[in-house]
């Protein structure tokens, strides 16, 4: 079965840095874009980052561009999300995905990135 698992989150301060982590199995990991997602409490879940098949292209959410970055290992499945100049309105929790999620398709526990001084 489909396996994510997140992790690597924590709390940080505000311009502080964390790195997640996502350790993907029981599908083919290098032939999926891939995706990183966080969502609030209340609030509906976000597209944060995109990448490609072969990491040539990514995308950002306009809130962090500039600040994190996507990255992926396909020989190891995993799948990254640096975040550098943390604000408290990243406070979220961060899920890793496939790029297109089917409704089918299941969502690992998430890791939680708390932003506060």
């Amino acid at each position: 079965q489909v396996q994510l698992v997140e992790s690597g989150g924590g709390l940080a301060q505000p311009g502080g840095s964390l790195r997640l982590s996502c350790a993907a199995s029981g599908f083919d990991f290098s032939g999926y874009p891939m995706s990183w997602y966080r969502q609030v409490a209340g609030k509906e879940r976000e597209l944060v980052a995109s990448i490609t098949v072969l990491s040539g292209t990514t995308t950002y959410a306009d809130s962090v561009k500039g600040r994190f970055t996507i990255d992926r290992d396909n020989a190891k499945n995993m799948l990254y999300l640096q975040m550098n100049s943390l604000k408290p309105d990243d406070t979220a929790v961060y899920y890793c995905n496939k790029a297109w999620v089917h409704a089918t398709d299941s969502w690992g526990k998430g890791t939680l990135v708390t932003v506060s001084a």
